[in-house]
Protein backbone atom coordinates (compact mmCIF):
# COMPACT_ATOMS: atom_id res chain seq x y z
CA UNK A 1 0.00 0.00 0.00
CA UNK A 2 2.69 2.22 -0.89
CA UNK A 3 0.61 4.69 -3.59
CA UNK A 4 -2.67 5.25 -5.44
CA UNK A 5 -2.57 4.33 -9.01
CA UNK A 6 -4.73 6.59 -10.93
CA UNK A 7 -4.17 4.55 -13.97
CA UNK A 8 -5.91 1.59 -12.83
CA UNK A 9 -9.19 2.16 -13.79
CA UNK A 10 -12.17 0.87 -15.41
CA UNK A 11 -15.07 2.48 -17.74
CA UNK A 12 -17.22 3.15 -14.91
CA UNK A 13 -17.13 4.58 -11.10
CA UNK A 14 -17.10 1.12 -9.53
CA UNK A 15 -16.16 1.31 -6.20
CA UNK A 16 -19.67 4.65 -5.91
CA UNK A 17 -21.60 2.03 -7.63
CA UNK A 18 -20.92 -0.50 -4.90
CA UNK A 19 -21.88 1.82 -2.04
CA UNK A 20 -24.85 3.48 -3.53
CA UNK A 21 -27.11 0.62 -5.68
CA UNK A 22 -27.82 -1.12 -2.80
CA UNK A 23 -28.83 2.07 -0.85
CA UNK A 24 -30.75 3.34 -3.91
CA UNK A 25 -32.49 -0.50 -4.09
CA UNK A 26 -33.63 -0.56 -0.53
CA UNK A 27 -35.17 2.87 -0.86
CA UNK A 28 -37.46 1.48 -3.93
CA UNK A 29 -38.34 -1.40 -1.86
CA UNK A 30 -39.29 0.71 0.76
CA UNK A 31 -41.17 2.95 -1.33
CA UNK A 32 -43.17 0.32 -3.11
CA UNK A 33 -43.37 -2.81 -0.46
CA UNK A 34 -44.66 -4.86 -3.22
CA UNK A 35 -43.41 -8.41 -2.34
CA UNK A 36 -42.63 -9.51 -5.99
CA UNK A 37 -41.05 -6.31 -6.67
CA UNK A 38 -38.55 -6.95 -3.22
CA UNK A 39 -37.72 -10.50 -4.53
CA UNK A 40 -36.37 -9.38 -8.09
CA UNK A 41 -34.83 -5.81 -6.84
CA UNK A 42 -33.04 -7.78 -4.11
CA UNK A 43 -31.54 -10.50 -5.19
CA UNK A 44 -30.68 -8.08 -9.06
CA UNK A 45 -29.02 -5.79 -6.79
CA UNK A 46 -27.18 -8.77 -4.48
CA UNK A 47 -25.93 -10.21 -8.14
CA UNK A 48 -25.01 -7.39 -9.81
CA UNK A 49 -22.71 -6.16 -6.63
CA UNK A 50 -21.44 -9.43 -6.79
CA UNK A 51 -20.65 -9.13 -10.77
CA UNK A 52 -18.99 -5.93 -10.48
CA UNK A 53 -16.48 -7.49 -7.70
CA UNK A 54 -15.74 -10.29 -10.40
CA UNK A 55 -15.14 -7.63 -12.80
CA UNK A 56 -13.01 -5.90 -10.54
CA UNK A 57 -10.92 -9.28 -10.35
CA UNK A 58 -10.50 -9.75 -13.50
CA UNK A 59 -9.08 -6.17 -14.00
CA UNK A 60 -7.16 -6.19 -11.01
CA UNK A 61 -3.70 -5.67 -11.27
CA UNK A 62 -2.21 -8.76 -9.18
CA UNK A 63 1.61 -7.55 -9.43
CA UNK A 64 0.83 -3.97 -8.90
CA UNK A 65 1.30 -2.67 -5.13
CA UNK A 66 -0.48 0.70 -4.87
CA UNK A 67 -4.06 0.84 -4.04
CA UNK A 68 -6.39 0.11 -7.67
CA UNK A 69 -9.85 1.92 -9.17
CA UNK A 70 -9.08 4.76 -6.98
CA UNK A 71 -11.92 7.78 -6.96
CA UNK A 72 -11.56 10.83 -5.83
CA UNK A 73 -14.36 13.40 -5.01
CA UNK A 74 -14.29 17.12 -2.77
CA UNK A 75 -17.26 18.55 -1.85
CA UNK A 76 -18.45 20.69 1.27
CA UNK A 77 -15.28 20.23 2.73
CA UNK A 78 -15.37 16.77 2.78
CA UNK A 79 -13.24 14.42 0.29
CA UNK A 80 -14.75 11.44 -0.85
CA UNK A 81 -11.56 9.22 -1.55
CA UNK A 82 -11.93 5.23 -2.13
CA UNK A 83 -9.24 2.56 -3.66
CA UNK A 84 -8.73 -1.03 -3.32
CA UNK A 85 -6.32 -3.25 -3.02
CA UNK A 86 -6.08 -7.37 -3.21
CA UNK A 87 -7.38 -7.97 0.65
CA UNK A 88 -10.30 -5.23 0.36
CA UNK A 89 -11.38 -6.86 -3.26
CA UNK A 90 -11.33 -10.61 -1.21
CA UNK A 91 -13.59 -8.81 1.76
CA UNK A 92 -15.97 -7.06 -1.06
CA UNK A 93 -16.47 -10.62 -2.93
CA UNK A 94 -17.29 -12.31 0.57
CA UNK A 95 -19.61 -9.50 1.72
CA UNK A 96 -21.67 -9.71 -1.72
CA UNK A 97 -21.65 -13.91 -1.27
CA UNK A 98 -23.20 -13.87 1.98
CA UNK A 99 -25.89 -11.70 1.20
CA UNK A 100 -26.76 -13.41 -1.34
CA UNK A 101 -26.91 -16.13 0.82
CA UNK A 102 -28.71 -14.82 3.23
CA UNK A 103 -31.33 -13.62 1.07
CA UNK A 104 -32.29 -16.77 -0.31
CA UNK A 105 -32.61 -18.06 3.56
CA UNK A 106 -34.69 -15.21 4.25
CA UNK A 107 -37.14 -15.92 1.91
CA UNK A 108 -36.81 -19.74 2.10
CA UNK A 109 -37.92 -19.35 6.03
CA UNK A 110 -40.87 -17.16 4.39
CA UNK A 111 -39.92 -15.07 7.39
CA UNK A 112 -42.90 -11.82 8.15
CA UNK A 113 -42.04 -8.54 6.79
CA UNK A 114 -39.57 -9.27 4.02
CA UNK A 115 -39.53 -6.57 2.31
CA UNK A 116 -38.03 -4.57 5.37
CA UNK A 117 -35.96 -7.54 5.47
CA UNK A 118 -34.40 -7.01 2.05
CA UNK A 119 -34.09 -3.35 2.72
CA UNK A 120 -31.84 -3.99 5.96
CA UNK A 121 -30.12 -6.59 3.78
CA UNK A 122 -29.26 -4.20 1.40
CA UNK A 123 -28.43 -0.87 3.70
CA UNK A 124 -25.67 -3.14 5.26
CA UNK A 125 -24.74 -4.32 2.14
CA UNK A 126 -23.93 -0.52 1.46
CA UNK A 127 -22.42 0.56 4.60
CA UNK A 128 -20.22 -2.82 4.16
CA UNK A 129 -18.81 -1.62 0.88
CA UNK A 130 -18.07 1.82 2.01
CA UNK A 131 -16.35 0.70 4.98
CA UNK A 132 -14.48 -1.94 2.68
CA UNK A 133 -13.13 0.82 -0.15
CA UNK A 134 -12.72 4.02 2.09
CA UNK A 135 -9.58 5.21 3.00
CA UNK A 136 -11.00 8.00 4.95
CA UNK A 137 -10.83 6.69 8.86
CA UNK A 138 -13.75 9.56 9.96
CA UNK A 139 -15.86 8.00 7.10
CA UNK A 140 -14.95 4.31 8.62
CA UNK A 141 -16.08 5.03 11.88
CA UNK A 142 -19.34 7.05 10.89
CA UNK A 143 -20.22 4.18 9.11
CA UNK A 144 -19.55 1.53 11.36
CA UNK A 145 -21.47 3.23 14.10
CA UNK A 146 -24.85 3.94 11.64
CA UNK A 147 -24.46 0.69 11.17
CA UNK A 148 -25.73 -0.45 14.18
CA UNK A 149 -29.08 0.33 13.78
CA UNK A 150 -29.99 -1.85 11.20
CA UNK A 151 -28.10 -4.86 12.79
CA UNK A 152 -29.79 -3.95 15.98
CA UNK A 153 -33.21 -3.87 13.84
CA UNK A 154 -32.26 -7.27 12.11
CA UNK A 155 -31.65 -9.04 16.01
CA UNK A 156 -34.78 -8.00 17.14
CA UNK A 157 -37.64 -7.97 14.93
CA UNK A 158 -36.81 -11.73 13.35
CA UNK A 159 -35.60 -13.06 16.92
CA UNK A 160 -38.66 -15.99 18.44
CA UNK A 161 -36.57 -15.80 21.88
CA UNK A 162 -38.71 -14.14 25.19
CA UNK A 163 -35.57 -12.01 26.01
CA UNK A 164 -34.35 -10.84 23.02
CA UNK A 165 -34.14 -7.25 24.33
CA UNK A 166 -31.42 -8.36 26.38
CA UNK A 167 -29.21 -8.80 23.33
CA UNK A 168 -30.22 -6.54 21.65
CA UNK A 169 -29.59 -4.10 24.44
CA UNK A 170 -26.03 -5.77 25.09
CA UNK A 171 -25.27 -5.31 21.51
CA UNK A 172 -26.15 -1.66 21.65
CA UNK A 173 -23.81 -1.00 24.43
CA UNK A 174 -21.05 -3.09 23.36
CA UNK A 175 -20.93 -1.57 19.77
CA UNK A 176 -21.14 2.13 20.97
CA UNK A 177 -18.44 1.47 23.39
CA UNK A 178 -16.77 0.06 20.15
CA UNK A 179 -18.02 3.27 18.14
CA UNK A 180 -16.87 5.75 20.96
CA UNK A 181 -13.30 3.83 21.05
CA UNK A 182 -12.84 4.31 17.48
CA UNK A 183 -14.13 7.92 17.15
CA UNK A 184 -11.54 8.47 19.37
CA UNK A 185 -8.82 6.92 17.80
CA UNK A 186 -9.43 8.80 14.67
CA UNK A 187 -10.09 12.44 15.88
CA UNK A 188 -6.59 12.13 17.79
CA UNK A 189 -5.53 11.53 14.67
CA UNK A 190 -6.18 14.04 12.93
CA UNK A 191 -5.61 16.30 15.76
CA UNK A 192 -2.20 15.20 15.78
CA UNK A 193 -2.05 16.02 11.61
CA UNK A 194 -3.46 19.51 12.15
CA UNK A 195 -0.63 20.04 14.76
CA UNK A 196 2.15 18.54 12.78
CA UNK A 197 1.24 20.06 10.03
CA UNK A 198 0.08 23.41 10.51
CA UNK A 199 -2.90 22.48 8.41
CA UNK A 200 -6.51 21.46 8.57
CA UNK A 201 -7.79 18.12 10.13
CA UNK A 202 -6.86 15.11 7.38
CA UNK A 203 -8.68 11.78 8.30
CA UNK A 204 -7.08 10.27 4.81
CA UNK A 205 -5.17 7.41 5.20
CA UNK A 206 -2.62 8.12 3.01
CA UNK A 207 -1.73 11.82 4.10
CA UNK A 208 -1.94 10.26 8.18
CA UNK A 209 0.85 8.08 7.43
CA UNK A 210 2.91 11.00 6.15
CA UNK A 211 3.04 12.41 9.61
CA UNK A 212 5.15 11.22 12.56
CA UNK A 213 3.18 10.90 16.14
CA UNK A 214 4.66 10.87 19.42
CA UNK A 215 5.40 7.57 21.40
CA UNK A 216 2.92 8.54 24.26
CA UNK A 217 0.00 9.46 21.66
CA UNK A 218 1.10 6.20 19.12
CA UNK A 219 0.17 3.93 21.97
CA UNK A 220 -2.67 5.23 23.18
CA UNK A 221 -3.80 5.67 19.59
CA UNK A 222 -3.12 2.30 18.75
CA UNK A 223 -4.93 0.66 21.73
CA UNK A 224 -8.03 2.59 21.31
CA UNK A 225 -7.97 1.50 17.67
CA UNK A 226 -7.35 -2.22 18.64
CA UNK A 227 -10.08 -2.62 22.20
CA UNK A 228 -12.64 -1.07 19.15
CA UNK A 229 -12.16 -3.53 16.40
CA UNK A 230 -11.24 -6.29 19.27
CA UNK A 231 -15.39 -5.95 20.41
CA UNK A 232 -16.18 -5.46 16.76
CA UNK A 233 -14.38 -8.78 16.01
CA UNK A 234 -14.86 -10.46 18.95
CA UNK A 235 -11.69 -10.91 20.31
CA UNK A 236 -11.32 -12.14 23.94
CA UNK A 237 -11.73 -10.85 26.42
CA UNK A 238 -13.73 -7.96 24.69
CA UNK A 239 -16.69 -10.29 23.72
CA UNK A 240 -19.54 -10.19 26.16
CA UNK A 241 -22.12 -9.53 23.88
CA UNK A 242 -21.73 -12.09 21.56
CA UNK A 243 -22.87 -15.50 23.42
CA UNK A 244 -25.90 -13.47 24.81
CA UNK A 245 -27.10 -12.21 20.49
CA UNK A 246 -25.92 -15.43 19.41
CA UNK A 247 -28.40 -17.26 22.02
CA UNK A 248 -31.37 -15.20 21.95
CA UNK A 249 -31.32 -12.70 18.81
CA UNK A 250 -31.98 -13.65 15.18
CA UNK A 251 -30.82 -17.16 14.04
CA UNK A 252 -28.77 -16.31 10.92
CA UNK A 253 -29.56 -12.64 9.20
CA UNK A 254 -27.93 -10.58 11.80
CA UNK A 255 -25.07 -13.38 13.07
CA UNK A 256 -23.93 -13.95 9.73
CA UNK A 257 -23.44 -10.08 9.06
CA UNK A 258 -21.67 -9.67 11.99
CA UNK A 259 -19.63 -12.79 12.16
CA UNK A 260 -18.97 -13.87 8.40
CA UNK A 261 -17.03 -11.05 7.45
CA UNK A 262 -14.41 -10.32 9.94
CA UNK A 263 -14.71 -6.42 9.57
CA UNK A 264 -12.62 -6.13 12.68
CA UNK A 265 -9.63 -7.78 11.20
CA UNK A 266 -10.04 -6.13 8.26
CA UNK A 267 -9.79 -2.96 9.92
CA UNK A 268 -6.58 -3.90 11.70
CA UNK A 269 -4.88 -4.79 8.55
CA UNK A 270 -6.09 -1.94 6.05
CA UNK A 271 -5.61 1.09 9.13
CA UNK A 272 -3.83 0.15 12.41
CA UNK A 273 -0.92 -1.83 11.17
CA UNK A 274 0.06 0.90 8.27
CA UNK A 275 0.27 3.60 10.63
CA UNK A 276 1.46 1.59 13.87
CA UNK A 277 4.04 -0.49 13.20
CA UNK A 278 6.93 -0.01 15.86
CA UNK A 279 3.62 -0.24 18.58
CA UNK A 280 2.43 -3.28 17.10
CA UNK A 281 5.62 -4.82 17.64
CA UNK A 282 6.25 -3.09 21.45
CA UNK A 283 2.91 -5.02 22.09
CA UNK A 284 2.80 -8.34 19.84
CA UNK A 285 3.33 -10.55 22.60
CA UNK A 286 1.39 -9.52 25.05
CA UNK A 287 -1.58 -9.87 22.36
CA UNK A 288 -0.64 -13.07 21.39
CA UNK A 289 -0.77 -14.07 24.95
CA UNK A 290 -4.43 -13.02 25.18
CA UNK A 291 -5.46 -14.82 22.26
CA UNK A 292 -4.05 -18.10 23.74
CA UNK A 293 -5.42 -17.98 26.25
CA UNK A 294 -8.82 -17.07 24.10
CA UNK A 295 -8.72 -20.08 22.22
CA UNK A 296 -9.05 -22.67 25.65
CA UNK A 297 -11.42 -19.85 27.53
CA UNK A 298 -13.57 -20.28 24.44
CA UNK A 299 -13.23 -24.17 23.98
CA UNK A 300 -13.45 -25.19 27.16
CA UNK A 301 -16.84 -23.15 27.62
CA UNK A 302 -17.53 -24.53 24.36
CA UNK A 303 -17.97 -28.07 25.81
CA UNK A 304 -20.16 -27.27 28.46
CA UNK A 305 -23.24 -25.60 26.64
CA UNK A 306 -26.58 -27.44 26.04
CA UNK A 307 -27.73 -24.69 23.44
CA UNK A 308 -26.78 -24.98 19.78
CA UNK A 309 -26.39 -21.89 18.87
CA UNK A 310 -24.33 -20.60 22.42
CA UNK A 311 -21.97 -23.69 21.30
CA UNK A 312 -21.52 -21.93 17.77
CA UNK A 313 -21.04 -18.47 19.57
CA UNK A 314 -18.08 -19.79 21.51
CA UNK A 315 -16.64 -21.52 18.63
CA UNK A 316 -16.20 -18.05 16.91
CA UNK A 317 -14.33 -16.83 20.57
CA UNK A 318 -12.09 -19.61 19.75
CA UNK A 319 -11.04 -19.18 16.30
CA UNK A 320 -10.80 -15.44 16.17
CA UNK A 321 -8.19 -15.65 18.98
CA UNK A 322 -6.41 -17.86 16.25
CA UNK A 323 -7.25 -15.36 13.74
CA UNK A 324 -5.44 -13.06 15.93
CA UNK A 325 -2.21 -14.94 16.62
CA UNK A 326 -2.21 -15.17 12.47
CA UNK A 327 -2.14 -11.47 11.45
CA UNK A 328 0.35 -10.95 14.74
CA UNK A 329 2.78 -12.40 13.39
CA UNK A 330 3.36 -10.22 11.64
CA UNK A 331 4.92 -12.32 8.39
CA UNK A 332 4.30 -12.53 5.01
CA UNK A 333 2.76 -16.05 5.87
CA UNK A 334 0.76 -15.25 8.96
CA UNK A 335 -0.84 -12.35 7.20
CA UNK A 336 -1.74 -14.39 3.94
CA UNK A 337 -2.97 -17.14 6.48
CA UNK A 338 -4.99 -14.68 8.59
CA UNK A 339 -6.96 -13.16 5.67
CA UNK A 340 -8.00 -16.58 3.90
CA UNK A 341 -8.69 -18.01 7.27
CA UNK A 342 -11.06 -14.88 7.83
CA UNK A 343 -12.79 -15.98 4.55
CA UNK A 344 -12.59 -19.27 5.63
CA UNK A 345 -14.19 -18.93 8.68
CA UNK A 346 -17.03 -15.79 7.04
CA UNK A 347 -18.07 -18.78 4.09
CA UNK A 348 -18.00 -21.68 7.41
CA UNK A 349 -19.89 -19.90 10.09
CA UNK A 350 -22.80 -18.84 7.64
CA UNK A 351 -23.15 -22.42 6.99
CA UNK A 352 -23.10 -23.53 10.48
CA UNK A 353 -25.71 -20.82 10.73
CA UNK A 354 -27.98 -21.70 8.30
CA UNK A 355 -28.05 -24.89 8.85
CA UNK A 356 -29.03 -24.54 12.69
CA UNK A 357 -31.29 -22.24 11.24
CA UNK A 358 -33.05 -24.88 8.63
CA UNK A 359 -32.79 -27.01 12.18
CA UNK A 360 -34.64 -24.44 14.24
CA UNK A 361 -37.58 -23.84 11.31
CA UNK A 362 -38.89 -27.66 11.92
CA UNK A 363 -37.72 -28.25 15.73
CA UNK A 364 -38.38 -24.82 17.36
CA UNK A 365 -35.76 -25.72 19.77
CA UNK A 366 -31.57 -25.48 19.47
CA UNK A 367 -31.50 -27.54 22.84
CA UNK A 368 -28.98 -30.82 22.27
CA UNK A 369 -31.11 -32.34 24.93
CA UNK A 370 -34.14 -32.02 22.72
CA UNK A 371 -32.42 -33.26 19.29
CA UNK A 372 -31.22 -36.05 18.04
CA UNK A 373 -31.79 -38.27 15.29
CA UNK A 374 -31.77 -35.82 12.23
CA UNK A 375 -29.46 -36.78 10.37
CA UNK A 376 -31.65 -39.68 8.77
CA UNK A 377 -34.66 -36.89 8.08
CA UNK A 378 -32.19 -33.86 6.74
CA UNK A 379 -29.03 -35.58 5.50
CA UNK A 380 -28.24 -33.14 3.40
CA UNK A 381 -28.55 -30.06 6.01
CA UNK A 382 -26.23 -32.52 8.67
CA UNK A 383 -23.85 -33.31 5.39
CA UNK A 384 -23.16 -29.15 5.19
CA UNK A 385 -23.06 -28.89 8.91
CA UNK A 386 -20.93 -31.57 8.96
CA UNK A 387 -18.26 -29.87 6.56
CA UNK A 388 -18.73 -26.88 7.69
CA UNK A 389 -17.46 -28.16 11.09
CA UNK A 390 -14.87 -29.15 9.70
CA UNK A 391 -13.67 -26.26 7.60
CA UNK A 392 -13.84 -24.16 11.25
CA UNK A 393 -11.23 -26.80 12.40
CA UNK A 394 -8.76 -26.73 8.96
CA UNK A 395 -9.47 -30.08 7.94
CA UNK A 396 -8.12 -30.54 4.30
CA UNK A 397 -10.36 -30.21 1.50
CA UNK A 398 -11.95 -27.09 2.96
CA UNK A 399 -10.37 -23.14 2.78
CA UNK A 400 -8.98 -23.26 6.37
CA UNK A 401 -6.30 -25.55 5.77
CA UNK A 402 -4.11 -23.96 3.64
CA UNK A 403 -4.85 -20.89 5.52
CA UNK A 404 -4.09 -22.93 8.94
CA UNK A 405 -0.89 -23.77 7.25
CA UNK A 406 1.09 -20.68 6.40
CA UNK A 407 -0.09 -19.40 9.76
CA UNK A 408 1.49 -22.14 12.21
CA UNK A 409 4.24 -22.17 9.71
CA UNK A 410 4.83 -18.38 10.27
CA UNK A 411 3.64 -18.58 13.80
CA UNK A 412 6.44 -21.45 14.58
CA UNK A 413 9.19 -18.68 13.47
CA UNK A 414 8.17 -15.68 14.65
CA UNK A 415 6.85 -17.39 18.74
CA UNK A 416 8.61 -20.95 18.42
CA UNK A 417 6.86 -24.09 19.47
CA UNK A 418 5.02 -23.26 22.30
CA UNK A 419 2.39 -20.75 20.79
CA UNK A 420 2.12 -22.79 17.71
CA UNK A 421 1.63 -25.86 19.28
CA UNK A 422 -1.41 -24.03 21.61
CA UNK A 423 -3.10 -22.73 18.64
CA UNK A 424 -2.80 -25.73 17.14
CA UNK A 425 -4.73 -27.55 20.13
CA UNK A 426 -7.19 -25.24 19.74
CA UNK A 427 -8.16 -25.94 16.32
CA UNK A 428 -7.95 -30.08 17.75
CA UNK A 429 -10.37 -28.78 20.28
CA UNK A 430 -13.08 -27.00 17.73
CA UNK A 431 -13.26 -29.75 16.17
CA UNK A 432 -13.66 -32.27 19.14
CA UNK A 433 -16.89 -29.72 20.82
CA UNK A 434 -18.42 -29.22 16.54
CA UNK A 435 -17.91 -32.74 16.04
CA UNK A 436 -19.59 -33.45 19.34
CA UNK A 437 -22.45 -31.25 18.26
CA UNK A 438 -22.89 -32.89 15.25
CA UNK A 439 -23.24 -36.00 16.61
CA UNK A 440 -25.26 -34.96 19.27
CA UNK A 441 -27.70 -33.40 17.20
CA UNK A 442 -28.18 -35.91 14.13
CA UNK A 443 -26.17 -38.79 14.95
CA UNK A 444 -27.49 -40.11 18.22
CA UNK A 445 -31.05 -41.40 19.31
CA UNK A 446 -34.17 -38.74 19.47
CA UNK A 447 -33.71 -37.11 22.34
CA UNK A 448 -36.91 -35.54 23.10
CA UNK A 449 -40.09 -34.22 21.37
CA UNK A 450 -37.78 -31.49 19.39
CA UNK A 451 -37.44 -33.82 16.41
CA UNK A 452 -40.49 -36.23 16.99
CA UNK A 453 -42.76 -34.67 14.47
CA UNK A 454 -40.42 -32.96 11.37
CA UNK A 455 -42.10 -31.72 8.19
CA UNK A 456 -41.13 -33.32 4.87
CA UNK A 457 -37.49 -30.57 4.20
CA UNK A 458 -38.49 -29.09 0.76
CA UNK A 459 -36.15 -28.91 -2.41
CA UNK A 460 -35.32 -25.45 -1.93
CA UNK A 461 -33.59 -26.33 1.65
CA UNK A 462 -31.43 -28.86 0.11
CA UNK A 463 -30.44 -26.57 -2.24
CA UNK A 464 -29.60 -23.93 0.50
CA UNK A 465 -27.63 -26.63 1.70
CA UNK A 466 -25.73 -27.74 -1.64
CA UNK A 467 -24.98 -24.33 -2.56
CA UNK A 468 -23.17 -23.83 0.78
CA UNK A 469 -21.39 -27.07 0.44
CA UNK A 470 -20.22 -26.64 -2.73
CA UNK A 471 -18.73 -23.19 -1.89
CA UNK A 472 -16.62 -24.76 1.03
CA UNK A 473 -15.37 -27.62 -1.43
CA UNK A 474 -14.60 -25.06 -4.30
CA UNK A 475 -12.78 -22.64 -2.67
CA UNK A 476 -10.81 -25.17 -0.17
CA UNK A 477 -9.65 -26.96 -3.40
CA UNK A 478 -9.22 -23.86 -5.26
CA UNK A 479 -7.36 -21.38 -2.88
CA UNK A 480 -4.60 -20.25 -5.30
CA UNK A 481 -6.09 -17.38 -7.10
CA UNK A 482 -7.29 -16.00 -3.62
CA UNK A 483 -3.59 -16.06 -2.22
CA UNK A 484 -2.60 -14.68 -5.25
CA UNK A 485 -4.88 -11.50 -5.35
CA UNK A 486 -3.60 -10.85 -1.47
CA UNK A 487 0.18 -11.79 -2.67
CA UNK A 488 1.54 -8.14 -3.33
CA UNK A 489 -0.59 -6.21 -0.65
CA UNK A 490 0.55 -8.91 2.10
CA UNK A 491 4.47 -8.36 0.74
CA UNK A 492 3.51 -4.72 1.07
CA UNK A 493 2.55 -5.10 5.22
CA UNK A 494 5.03 -7.81 5.83
CA UNK A 495 8.05 -5.10 4.94
CA UNK A 496 6.48 -2.87 7.56
CA UNK A 497 7.89 -5.47 10.11
CA UNK A 498 10.92 -6.45 8.96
Amino acid sequence: MTEINWQAQIFYPALAVLQLLPLISAVVILYFKDLKLTRIIGFSTAFIELLISIHLYYNYELSNPAMQFAERLSFFGFTYHSAIDGISLLFIMLATLLTLLIMFYALLRTLTGYSTMFAIFLIILSSLMSMLVTMNLLWFAIVSALQIIPLAYLTNRWSSSPVKDLAVTRYIQFMLISFLLLFSAVMMLGWNYADVTGYSFSFDLFELREVQISIESRTVIFFLFFYAFAIRTPFFPMHGWLPVLMEHGSIAVAPIFLLGLKIGIYGLLRFVFPLFAETIMQWQLYIVAFAVTGIFYAAVLALQQRNLRRLLAFAVLSHTSVLVIGIFTLGHEGFQGAIMMSVNYGIAIAGLLLMIGTVFGHTKTMLLSRLGGLFPKMPMIGITFFVAGLAIASMPGTPGFDAAHLMLENAMHRFGALITIAAALGNVVAAAFLLLAFQRAFLSPEQGSGTKKIPHIRLSERALALIVLLIILAVGFHSEPWLRLIETPVNQLAILFK
